[in-house]
């Protein structure tokens, strides 16, 4: 699968996503500094689904109607940075093809998932 990590998000988990096996593009590598509006028309762009730790992306999808090809959406305050990459990684596997064109948010024991469109 094809993602794009926000800056944000710490570099462990971009490194696990790509250690199994995923294309990853990361906004840190490419374009840091970069707004949310132009995060989501990379990954548009580049046919990912975003990872992000900043709720904002829920509102440009949902409140104004920004077509993405998903995004995930870390709720993982207060854990190790090799924690957050387990615990994505466990849910990408296991709800990846779900994800796409939806919006899921990732907790410690639970994913949820809604369709973005």
């Amino acid at each position: 699968m094809r993602f794009l990590c926000d800056e944000g998000v710490e570099r462990q988990v971009v490194e696990r996503l790509r250690r199994d096996g995923h294309s990853v593009g990361y906004v840190a590598e490419m374009s840091p500094g970069i707004s949310d509006e132009e995060v989501l028309g990379l990954a548009g762009r580049e046919g990912a689904i975003l990872v992000s730790a900043d709720k904002d992306f829920g509102e440009l999808v949902f409140r104004v109607g920004r077509v993405t090809s998903g995004v995930v959406l870390m709720r993982l305050h207060g854990l190790f940075p090799d924690e957050k990459a387990a615990i994505v990684s466990r849910a990408i596997g296991r709800y990846g093809q779900e994800m796409v064109d939806a919006f899921a948010v990732v907790d410690k024991d639970k994913v949820r998932i809604r369709r973005a469109t």
